[in-house]
């Protein structure tokens, strides 16, 4: 990327705050959810041993993952609330997105635990208490939903978010043992357990690969995946005064933030002004983007004059 020599940098109204607050609503839901999920992981361990039923330990494995997502969701919630220092000019607004990640990989190792518990289950089946299986994943069923009902109050922050999948996905678990237990009461069918847990496995995967794959790309600082890259390029051409555009970047500051820096070529110096103003305008409503540094060059100015025709693509490097 070319140096920025003598650069203008303009920002929307609200960027020059990088502090991106906490909901205080967020915060409780989330200590609320991680209370409930805590206290019945911990009933849901005991009756699955008790009741020898893969689908209950698995279930309560997967709460107890839950409870660790929503405490890391809650921890960074906190830390996003920090200010922004020296060391952290944007502020600790990513850390939500890096406790979703966190949790998503952790949800990654239940699902091989999941797995392989179930294909020795299937292979050598064990005695399983159906009626307790069903007594415990009843109520545990009802405690997801609560659960769930409250981080879907604050599901706009990523990090509740994917506790919300943690716990929805928890909930499949739960309904598995249910029909285990119902199964096994009336057939006396124990292999039925291990099966529905490989279901639940398989449900739960693809929860994860999405949140995954939503958190890589925010913390690799790629494009967010509801804006087109070639259309901003495009959009902030098609500006009056505005002659082309080059080291083009847009990437998330956070879940709900984008952020976009870029080169601009104009007719002269005395177009910056007007383009400015009708770039940031631009951005904001049209792409909801806001955080924007732009950077003017012109003919004139020797750093740009060997640049006649201007790319739309990211440089290298910066």
């Amino acid at each position: 990327m070319a140096a920025h020599h003598d650069s203008l940098h303009a920002h929307d109204g609200d960027a020059h705050d990088h502090q991106l607050p906490a909901d205080a609503t967020t915060i409780r839901a989330l200590g609320a959810a991680l209370a409930l999920t805590a206290g019945y992981a911990l009933v849901e361990a005991f009756g699955g041993w008790l009741a020898g039923s893969l689908a209950l330990l698995s279930d309560a494995g997967h709460m107890a993952t839950d409870a660790a997502a929503l405490g890391l969701a809650l921890f960074a919630q906190w830390v996003a609330r920090r200010p922004p220092s020296p060391r952290a000019s944007y502020g600790y607004a990513r850390a939500e997105v890096l406790a979703a990640f966190v949790n998503a990989l952790a949800l990654l190792l239940l699902v091989g635990f999941i797995v392989i518990e179930a294909i020795r289950r299937v292979t050598t089946p064990a005695p399983v208490a159906g009626a307790m299986v069903l007594g415990i994943a009843s109520v545990g069923l009802l405690v997801n939903l609560v659960t769930a009902w409250v981080l879907a109050r604050a599901s706009s922050s990523t990090g509740a978010h994917s506790a919300l999948l943690h716990v929805l996905s928890d909930a499949l678990g739960s309904v598995a043992a249910i029909v285990a237990g119902i199964v096994i009461l009336a057939t006396g069918w124990t292999p039925i357990d291990p099966l529905l847990s490989l279901l639940t496995a398989v449900l739960i995967l693809r929860a994860t690969w999405r949140l995954l794959a939503q958190t890589t790309g925010v913390l690799m600082e790629g494009v967010p995946a509801h804006l087109d890259y070639a259309q901003i390029g495009t959009a902030l051409i098609a500006i009056p005064g505005v002659t082309g555009v080059h080291d083009l970047h847009v990437w998330q500051m956070s879940s709900r933030h984008a952020a976009l820096s870029a080169h601009v070529t104009i007719e002269g110096g005395d177009a910056w002004l007007p383009v400015l103003d009708a770039a940031r305008r631009m951005l904001a409503t049209r792409f909801h983007i806001d955080h924007v540094t732009l950077q003017p060059s012109w003919p004139g100015n020797p750093a740009y004059a060997d640049r006649r025709v201007i790319p739309i693509v990211p440089s290298d490097g910066g």
